[in-house]
């Protein structure tokens, strides 16, 4: 194959998965090998640029900084359209009449067919293809001249380079850029960890976004399109309707929403409006209404333009997602993973379809970059099903006596409002945490599931619904009020019967006997994971000495650093979970001790495996537990560092990789062999 050929295929696969991926939302290979693919793709391009083209997959990733956005005057206007405020069915029934009478149809005239779509909240944006090729991209602007963002566009992977199956001279792509609500929160969450300035809301995050003047910060902003609309067309065919060129245009590969419908006469756009209006919550992006369109092209043009408005078309409103209210006082709710949440008490508002009294402010660092104060007047949002949040302050408002900058600690008076605990923030995080975990009856449910996971205690048949019902009836407070349960009060529980009640029981006292790894990890400690807390396990040997161990020994254990190793300081200097800790203990909860001898001496120790394969005699898990037991390191990946591969039926790439490397390999049974040596 030929390299012009070889380059060809590559564009073409790397968008056909791009249009799986973020049109379609059905990957069809794993994200590695993509990253291969265009990995390769940049490489040949490199080396021969000769063959680089402006619709390459890797133009995506973003150009050099601009000074200031170019002008782009628009061959076809980008008008705006009349918005219909009132959200009841009288403004769809409005519409139809000034179309109606606007044709000059009489009431027994057969009903007009209307195309009925979304109202995005986003920034409008031309698309301008020549030849198929994606060439120019502007913003509304004033509807006569826009700002040139093709390359802030370019890093939109949902929008198509290059047209499929169309070669017109000029076909310009209207539409809406937009930012999921999904992408909003991931985006925004992102941004509080690492404490950085937080997006407003998703249209504002959209519109940001495609005014950035260096594209490579437009590109990690998560961005979406939606087309809605043609403008400047030479050589192309258009359809008789919109609809039908909004068909054309999906398949063409340019992301076209589905949320659309054809519809006859008042009565159907009515319909399509409560629909929508009922189903506005779950939609993963934000929309502020929907749109009317007489659908036939024709009638578009008979009916022609007033006041810069089209006559054919209207947006008719849902209710606003953002309002503006009072914050009467800031309250701090705990989570059910300890995490401390400042929470703003508001003057009830209507906001996106129900009455809110509650905002959520995030953590402090967000509530202080806002300057949220008690007397405040704020500006909540609400959208969807996400929690209304205080997105920002109304300065001029602001009243004489409004109350000091926001402080979570000194408010709490460094306590736990819920349980009495300490409370802490660990270094480069956003949020204060309980250090009550076992505790903490705000945590109880999540400290419960924990303990009683597989990876913990495992206690099989301790799920979600039972730790509600145990929790919620007062009958388990800590881990070990699980060891006091006996039959009647677990036969008594929805669901349960004496069978279930039983298993149950058998099932806590069978977790009696564990090992003192699965112990630290059942804690809930923060922080210390399955890996960790067997670390802990082998350097400590014995939970007394993980107990009184001070920062400097805790960081002698591999992988142990600061953070870590205040997290376990700050767990067990809180009285509440030493106490729990003892009343588990007290119960008959115990492990083999030594365990960090074991270690020392077992020629397994500091030995690095990777298993692969299926074993006959036992599950991986369990050949990874027996490993780690006696001190070795269980890896995924095969690499020069590794010590064996145990491989079992049907062994896949890594026993190719471990040959190619020269690691030396054990079938089950060499395994076994080896297991009984120690």
């Amino acid at each position: 194959m030929d390299l012009a050929t070889r380059i060809a295929r590559l564009r073409a696969e790397i968008e056909r998965h791009n249009h799986a991926y973020y049109v379609l939302d059905t990957p069809v290979i794993p994200d590695a090998e993509y990253d291969k693919l265009f990995r390769e793709l940049q490489t040949l391009e490199a080396q021969h640029p000769e063959f680089s083209t402006p619709d390459s997959p890797t133009r995506r990733v973003g150009g050099k900084p601009l000074d200031a956005f170019a002008a782009v005057r628009h061959a076809v206007p980008m008008l705006s359209i009349r918005t219909e405020t009132d959200i009841s069915d009288a403004g769809a029934i409005a519409f139809d009449v000034r179309v109606r009478k606007e044709l000059g149809l009489s009431e027994n005239e057969a009903p007009i067919e209307y195309a009925c779509e979304l109202k995005f909240d986003g920034l409008a944006i031309n698309l301008r293809y020549e030849c198929g090729v994606l060439v120019e991209a502007a913003t509304r602007g004033d509807g006569e001249t826009g700002e040139d963002v093709t390359q802030n566009v370019r890093t939109i992977h949902c929008i198509p380079l290059h047209l499929k199956g169309c070669a017109a001279e000029v076909l310009e792509v209207r539409g809406e850029v937009y930012m999921s609500r999904k992408d909003f929160e991931r985006y925004n969450e992102r941004q509080r960890e690492q404490g950085l300035a937080t997006l407003v809301n998703p249209r504002n995050g959209a519109a940001g976004s495609i005014r950035q003047l260096d594209p490579a910060l437009a590109a990690r902003r998560p961005l979406s399109f939606f087309a809605y609309g043609l403008g400047e067309t030479r050589g192309w065919d258009s359809p008789v309707t919109h609809s039908a060129v909004l068909d054309a245009l999906a398949k063409m590969s340019v992301p076209v929403s589905d949320e659309r419908a054809v519809v006859r006469g008042a009565e159907g756009m009515v319909k399509f409006h409560r629909r929508i209006a009922a189903k506005r919550d779950s939609l993963p992006f934000d929309i502020d209404g929907v749109v009317y369109k007489v659908n036939s092209l024709a009638l578009q043009t008979e009916l022609g333009f007033v006041s810069r408005e089209p006559r054919w078309a209207v947006a008719h409103k849902f209710p606003a997602e953002e309002q503006i209210t009072v914050v009467h006082d800031i309250d701090i709710q705990v989570g059910r993973t300890g995490k401390l949440t400042p929470v703003a008490k508001l003057e009830p508002v209507f906001v996106g379809g129900t009455t809110v009294s509650n905002a959520t402010l995030h953590n402090e660092d967000e509530t202080r970059r806002k300057d949220v104060r008690i007397g405040d007047t704020v500006i909540v949002r609400r959208a969807g099903d996400v929690i209304p949040e205080v997105v920002g302050v109304v300065i001029d408002r602001r009243p004489a006596n409004a109350g000091e900058p926001f402080d979570l600690f000194k408010r709490l008076h460094g306590k736990c409002p819920v349980c009495g605990s300490r409370i802490v923030r660990e270094e480069g995080e956003a949020d204060w945490r309980c250090t009550g975990g076992l505790f903490c009856p705000a945590q109880r449910v999540q400290a419960l599931l924990h303990f009683a996971s597989r990876r913990a205690m495992d206690i099989e048949g301790l799920g979600y619904k039972l730790a509600e019902q145990l929790v919620d009836g007062a009958i388990v407070n800590t881990p070990a009020d699980l060891y006091k349960l006996g039959m009647p009060a677990v036969a008594d529980l929805d669901r349960m019967g004496e069978k279930s009640a039983l298993n149950l029981l058998e099932a806590i006292e069978h977790s009696k006997r564990t090992t003192l790894a699965r112990f630290i990890y059942a804690l809930g400690i923060r922080n210390v994971g399955e890996a960790t807390a067997k670390d802990l396990a082998r350097h400590f040997g014995k939970l007394e000495r993980l107990m009184k161990a001070d920062e400097v020994s805790l960081q002698q254990v591999p992988d142990v650093g600061p953070v870590v190793a205040q997290s376990i300081i700050a767990f067990f200097s809180e009285p509440h979970n030493i106490e729990v800790v003892k009343a588990l203990l007290a119960h008959g909860v115990q492990w083999v001790e030594h365990e960090a001898q074991a270690v020392r001496e077992s020629p397994f120790s500091g030995k690095t495996f990777v298993l692969t394969g299926t074993l006959t005699t036992m599950t991986r898990e369990q050949a990874k537990e027996k490993l780690e037991a006696l001190g070795s390191k269980v890896s995924g990946s095969v690499s020069k560092k590794t010590d064996y591969v145990v491989a079992g039926a049907e062994a896949g790439s890594k026993l190719d990789k471990a040959h190619e490397l020269g690691v030396a390999v054990l079938d089950e049974q060499q395994f076994l062999t080896l297991l009984e040596s120690v």
